[in-house]
């Protein structure tokens, strides 16, 4: 049986459970297809990314389930869970995603609104008269 790898990522509201096994690179999204689920060239690109900066482009079958956000948040959010699993593959890949930024969670969320106020910073319209 082939050995499984498993990372969680996260981005925006998007979470990403992304499963390794060594395959031929088929990435299979919410049981779809890549480019059945992605219709930006650069979703598919951003997803990719991990595989391309550690030479292991088609050597691993991936398997995701995400919820939640965009199309862009999502996708960051399954090149972060590829590259958690790719850590327990080889730990020797951490320098170079590492300095690629891929193994640090992006934390930037949504400010929540606030009340007596428009918006989290835009206020009710001021009139003097």
């Amino acid at each position: 049986m082939a050995e499984l790898y498993y990372g969680t990522g996260k981005r925006k509201a998007a979470v990403a459970r992304t499963w390794l096994k060594s395959g031929k690179g088929t990435i299979t999204i919410n049981k779809r297809k890549i480019d059945d689920y992605f219709g930006r060239e650069t979703a598919k690109m951003i997803v990719e990314q991990p595989f391309v900066l550690t030479d292991t482009h088609g050597r691993f079958d991936v398997d995701v389930n995400v919820s939640g956000g965009g199309i862009s948040g999502q996708a960051s959010a399954i090149r972060h869970g590829i590259t958690k699993a790719l850590l327990q593959v080889n730990p020797e890949f951490r320098p170079i995603l590492k300095k690629a930024g891929f193994v640090t969670r992006d934390s930037r969320i949504k400010e929540r609104k606030k009340y007596g106020q428009k918006g989290a910073r835009a206020r009710f319209q001021y009139s003097k008269r």
